[in-house]
């Protein structure tokens, strides 16, 4: 018994960081808690700021060798969601994103793929009006490879399937809003 324990504890001390150990913040949203205007679309009716929100993260797996940040809205009325941002092909040195970043302030190498909008860049929460609040998930990705060859035409399905086939570890932040 003895020796069972010793050898699941010296298992998870040598492997990549934990799922707990994995963390997403933003100085503009807080888990749980409504976001602010900031993050609202301006536009379907909706007046706000559009704006992507800072995000930092932490604590990833120590093979990480890129990140991809998602936001999606599981509680849109189409059946399948609402991809709100996807970024991929941040560089494993990154740990934060300036509030903004979604609209166009990416180091070079990032790309950011179609969103259910159209176009690629941030769309902000935007839910029916008189529906229940929706969840807005962001979503931090630490992926085993440096790159995901996609395009700025992919869309959220075609990249969240080369995200979650080359994901290690992932962190997430869940603000909601309603109208």
């Amino acid at each position: 018994m003895k020796f069972t324990f010793a050898l699941c504890a010296a298992a998870l001390l040598s492997s990549p960081a934990l799922a707990g150990d994995f963390q997403l913040t933003s100085p503009d949203m807080a888990e749980g808690k409504t976001m602010g205007l900031k993050q609202v679309l301006n536009g379907f009716g909706c007046q706000g700021g559009n704006q992507s929100p800072a995000l930092h993260w932490q604590g990833e797996p120590k093979d990480t060798k890129s990140f991809a940040i998602t936001a999606y809205d599981p509680d849109a009325p189409t059946g399948s969601g609402w991809w709100h941002w996807i970024v991929v092909n941040l560089p494993a040195s990154m740990h934060s994103l300036a509030a903004g970043a979604g609209n166009g302030q990416l180091p070079a190498e990032a790309l950011q793929t179609r969103t259910d909008f159209g176009t690629p860049g941030f769309g902000g929460a935007c839910p029916p009006q008189g529906d229940k609040p929706h969840r807005y998930v962001f979503t931090v990705h630490a992926l085993k490879t440096d790159r995901l060859e996609l395009d700025a035409l992919a869309s959220g399905a075609m990249a969240g399937y080369f995200i979650n086939a080359n994901t290690l570890s992932k962190a997430t932040l869940t603000a909601s809003y309603g109208r």
